[in-house]
């Protein structure tokens, strides 16, 4: 049997959610127009209604996915809004989503880099589902290698791209209650502590080698700074919440 190999994949990067019709919506027009191309949800549920956390999760995230993948990206409070569209193209791989800060970290880890404002509009446009009516459809174009539909502009002049290299602040909580930071592991030693709420968190590699109903930060698969308990959530036991932030003492 012969196998088929893709030359490109489209991966979705959303805060809407495995339940509704919102992915599934999108999903079906990519469907439709890259009919030839897998599709993946990577992340179907961002930090919802703030495009400043995900930016800090979109790296992370998407740097372990092939060359030539399409990310689709939408955290998009203001949609409908004056907020422009953009192509990002970093490191072999596209991203399309809002120019509201979303790409900004992207844009600033990459070694190569190039964005276009998207100037294409489809016959009908929804004022509040720009995800399927304009985004979906740029990805599927980028998907069966048509080129971006906008002009260039300079990736620096994009929304975000004076937001800090780390956040120093919970952005995601898994679904074991493990706090997912915005701080890139790389940044800390092993005797470095972090402080939540007043409690001391040191570095533990694995969840094997934690204390009982200690809570501790380790590295996370993907590069970033997370905070655990062996065996509970993180996030009961410590009283936190989204935007929670924490401090660093090294040693």
């Amino acid at each position: 049997m012969s196998v088929r190999y893709h030359r490109f994949m489209i991966a979705t990067f959303t805060d809407f959610g495995v339940n509704g019709p919102y992915l599934g919506q999108v999903r079906a027009v990519l469907c439709q127009q890259a009919p030839d191309v897998p599709v993946v949800d990577i992340f179907p549920d961002l930090p919802a209604f703030d495009p400043r956390p995900p930016a800090y999760l979109l790296p992370a995230y998407s740097r372990y996915l092939p060359a030539r993948t399409v990310c689709l990206c939408v955290v998009d409070p203001g949609v409908g809004g004056a907020r422009a569209a953009v192509a990002v193209e970093a490191d072999g791989r596209w991203y399309v989503g809002p120019d509201n800060g979303l790409l900004s970290q992207v844009i600033r880890r990459a070694s190569s880099v190039s964005a276009y404002a998207i100037d294409w509009r489809p016959p009908g446009l929804s004022n509040t589902f720009h995800a399927r009516d304009l985004f979906a459809p740029v990805c599927a174009m980028l998907a069966n290698g048509e080129p971006p539909p906008g002009k260039p502009v300079e990736p620096d002049s994009l929304a975000g791209f004076d937001w800090p290299d780390d956040l120093l602040e919970v952005v995601y909580f898994d679904v074991y209650g493990n706090a997912v930071t915005g701080l890139r592991a790389g940044q800390l030693r092993s005797t470095s502590q972090l402080t939540v709420g007043g409690v001391v968190c040191r570095f533990c590699p694995t969840f094997e080698a934690a204390s009982p109903d200690t809570p501790f930060w380790y590295v996370n698969a993907n590069g970033l700074v997370e905070i655990a308990v062996a065996g509970q959530s993180a996030r009961s036991r410590l009283s936190m919440c989204l935007g929670q932030p924490f401090g660093i003492m090294h040693s």
